[in-house]
């Protein structure tokens, strides 16, 4: 080759050289396209998205021979060949952390909560005592009231609350109005259902830091299920003892990377235990969750709640002598139930009922602002329609109790409406952030609600033999069901007879709440942490008695401290001591009335010192202990000498230790163990019956629970529960004592396949005889005989 043909032949391999590159530049970009995982693992350093191309000159002969109509069809083939290859398809986005994952639930165990603390706080590192039942042991043992959940909670007892409403003893404390849902408050008195609850959280001590006004012993939420985007098609049926029939249904699922729904729903009707007792209740919750963006959370819920049934105040006292059910507390009475039979009904089956209409609905907005700034705005609005009416044992010289001779009781009557609407909105901060070495969670917020409603009752009278009507009849003990007609008249001073001084209440009443917490929880090292909070509580109270058409007034400020220290010699094990105060406003629980007495009262308080230690012994096996003093003052005491004005120097003291260790103790045994010893006390007088020394209602020194679930093989699984209830008094006045019982609970679980499975539960395996609850000396109910429970659960 000449010089001259050289020159030339460098020259257009020159001039097309930029051609060459792109065109196998772009053949890189479409070859990258299928594979580009693995270049995005193997690219330089420099950070080049494509490996170097080498260009070399192209063989003449190759090229001279070649024809261009070949290379253009074998293009084309390659081109087709390349649209035809079938792309992989790009991995689903997760809608958002699914409500298991975010609290680490796995069976009976969750590793964390955000409702104590208002952010999602592992419970080792929240120094207070809590029990949190998760959905799965609910489901285990086929509980759908909130009574039956707290039995295997140590520390908590059950108040009969009337026989139409959830009512707990926490700690010494009784309570119709410390439920909460979502951490809002829920405490209108009626049953609650579970078929929507993803967890139920039982706080232990004074908690007004994070809830408000009460809560001196504690508190209960319900956590309902969300669309946190999981999919999830489950269908129950179940049936079993006295004709139960219960339905639910679980449906959810993300609509697309936006949007998630879910909708809860159930049916149950069944009779009870007890003659002539019927339960009629269903509900609906749809809720949605929207996500605007990957930092925004809105979630929508409304729910509509019945549940109807026959109200049930159990049974009387027996007494021991013909003017008291007991003449000193040394010598108390005991229950009474005709020849042993605790079905035996102290009622009407035509008056007596409770029913409860309930409409919730719920929007809560959650952003993530990225810098350690987190907000939470959460409003609630929810409707209560409640009723009851009963006849029960009552009235005459024993107040209801069962004469010496058993020959006689006596029987009242009565009617109550409690409609209430309440309106919260909560606004909560948390920021986290460091100052040096020390790490700051902060947590900061409002809450302002109003609550509105009327309280209305009405006393039963019944025909007497001289055609007049009387507040009283007199009933035979071991024939006590009424079938007779009641006639309800309200009673107000000079309405009915010159002679009435105890009104029935008649009052339309208004609660504003505003308040203002803030809670700084301080890492000093990773072994010690500081937490210290207040909150301040405004309760603006009004109250016309439509009685007299007086209108009365009355406001609260109250300040809410809150301090705990803890140390954690490792990350599993946390060592606490803990002090907190709540307040209650003198109008009680459920703050429907004003009168002359409670007007001039100061707010109860509750005062609790607790030391603690919570033990993570595998990733899934949690145990908590903890011994407390809480001390509850200001308790009102009625003056003898001015009827309706009471004295605010009542008292009572608790004491006691709790244990507890829950989760998975293998793989394949579940346990839920607990123990608690708690000793209340009245420290000063609130009556001339309930004195000092005296044990408060319902609280016994000793109980004891524990559940066990073991699976046998993948098929076949079983379990076997155990509840010691030690003795205790139907009153505080300590003249009526409930034995102490031991109570054993079985369930066999069958997986047929993916689809399908069973379960067969059994309440109180050897049909034991004991007395449950009471409302004072002759409202004492008896516990659930043996009960079965069969169900079906599909999903799908």
């Amino acid at each position: 080759m000449t010089s001259k043909f050289k020159v030339e032949h460098r020259a257009r391999l020159a001039s097309r050289a930029p051609l060459l590159s792109v065109g196998y530049a772009a053949l890189g970009m479409l070859m990258g396209a299928q594979e580009a995982p693995a270049q995005s693992a193997q690219r330089d350093t420099d950070g080049s998205s494509l490996p170097p191309v080498t260009v070399t000159a192209p063989d003449d002969r190759r090229r001279a021979n070649s024809a261009p109509v070949k290379r253009a069809d074998s293009a084309r083939k390659r081109r087709a060949q390349t649209a035809r290859r079938p792309e992989p398809a790009p991995a689903p986005k997760v809608f958002a952390v699914s409500q298991d994952a975010r609290t680490g639930t796995v069976g009976i165990y969750a590793n964390s909560t955000s409702v104590a603390t208002k952010t999602n706080t592992p419970l080792v590192n929240i120094p207070q005592s809590l029990s949190v039942i998760t959905k799965d042991f609910i489901r285990d043992q086929s509980f759908q009231g909130l009574t039956d959940v707290t039995r295997y909670v140590p520390g908590v007892a059950v108040h009969q609350g009337e026989g139409n409403r959830d009512e707990l003893v926490i700690r010494g404390v009784d309570s119709s109005a410390n439920f909460f849902v979502n951490g809002f408050r829920d405490d209108v008195q009626y049953f609650r259902d579970l078929y929507n609850a993803q967890s139920v959280e039982v706080l232990k001590g004074p908690s007004a830091l994070t809830f408000g006004r009460g809560a001196g012993g504690g508190l209960l939420n319900r956590t309902l299920k969300e669309a946190d985007g999981t999919r999830v098609y489950d269908a129950s049926a179940q049936t079993g003892s006295f004709g139960d029939r219960r339905f639910t249904l679980d449906a959810g699922q993300a609509v697309n990377e936006n949007v998630a729904v879910r909708l809860n729903a159930f049916y149950e009707g069944t009779d009870t235990f007890r003659d002539f007792g019927q339960i009629e209740r269903y509900g609906i919750n749809p809720t949605i969750t929207l996500k605007p963006d990957d930092n925004t959370k809105i979630r929508l819920s409304y729910e509509y709640f019945h549940d109807e049934r026959t109200s049930d105040r159990g049974n009387p006292s027996q007494a021991v002598n013909a003017t008291a059910p007991s003449s000193t507390r040394f010598n108390p009475a005991t229950p009474f139930a005709p020849n042993g039979d605790l079905t035996t009904f102290f009622g009407s089956p035509t008056y007596n009922v409770a029913s409860a209409n309930v409409q919730t609905t719920m929007a809560i907005v959650e952003h993530d602002f990225e810098n350690g700034l987190t907000v939470r705005n959460g409003t609630i609005y929810a409707d209560y329609k409640k009723f009851y009416q009963n006849v029960y044992p009552a009235n005459g010289s024993l107040g209801g109790a069962v004469n010496p001779a058993d020959t006689s009781l006596n029987l009242g009557a009565y009617q109550h409406w409690t409609n209430r609407d309440n309106a919260f909105n909560q606004t909560d901060f948390v920021y986290k952030t460091n100052t040096g070495p020390a790490l700051h969670t902060i947590a900061f917020g409002t809450e302002f609600g109003q609550q509105s409603g009327v309280d209305i009752r009405n006393t039963g009278f019944f025909p007497t033999a001289a055609g007049g009507i009387s507040n009283t009849i007199i009933a035979n003990p071991f024939a006590p069901t009424y079938f007779g007609p009641v006639t309800f008249i309200h009673q107000y001073p000079g309405a009915f007879s010159p002679g009435v001084s105890a009104a029935d209440s008649n009052s339309k009443y208004r609660l504003f709440v505003d308040s203002a917490y803030a809670r700084d929880t301080i890492e000093i090292t990773r072994w010690l942490q500081l937490i210290g909070g207040a909150r301040f509580d405004r309760f603006d109270m009004s109250a016309l008695d439509m009685n007299t058409n007086i209108q009365r007034a009355r406001i609260d400020d109250e300040v809410s401290p809150q301090a705990a220290v803890i140390l954690k010699p490792v990350e599993t094990v946390s060592l606490y001591t803990a002090y907190s105060v709540s307040y209650l406003p003198a109008s009680g629980d459920q703050f429907s009335t004003l009168s002359p007495g409670t007007l001039i009262l100061q707010p109860q308080e509750f005062e609790n010192t607790e030391v603690g230690a919570k033990w993570n012994i595998n990733p899934k096996l949690l145990f908590s202990a903890a011994v407390y003093n809480l001390n509850r003052t200001n308790q009102p005491i009625a003056d003898g000498n001015n009827p309706g004005f009471f004295f605010a120097s009542g008292s009572t003291l608790t004491r006691g230790f709790e244990a507890s260790l829950v989760g998975y103790a293998t793989n394949d045994w579940q346990s839920s163990l607990a123990y608690a010893y708690t000793d209340a006390r009245i420290t000063s007088a609130t009556s001339t019956t309930v004195v000092p020394g005296n044990r408060v209602q319902l609280v016994p020194y000793n109980q004891f629970a524990w559940w066990n679930k073991y699976q046998i093989n993948p098929m076949w699984g079983a379990a076997l529960g155990i509840i010691y209830f030690g003795d205790s008094f139907a009153s505080s006045d300590d003249t009526v004592r409930l034995p102490g019982f031991v109570r054993f609970d079985t369930a066999v679980y069958l997986k047929i396949n993916e689809n399908w499975r069973a379960q067969f539960n059994v309440e109180n395996i050897f049909n034991t005889g004991y007395w449950a609850s009471a409302d004072g000396n002759n409202n004492i109910s008896p516990g659930q005989t043996r009960t079965f429970r069969v169900s079906a659960r599909a999903t799908f």
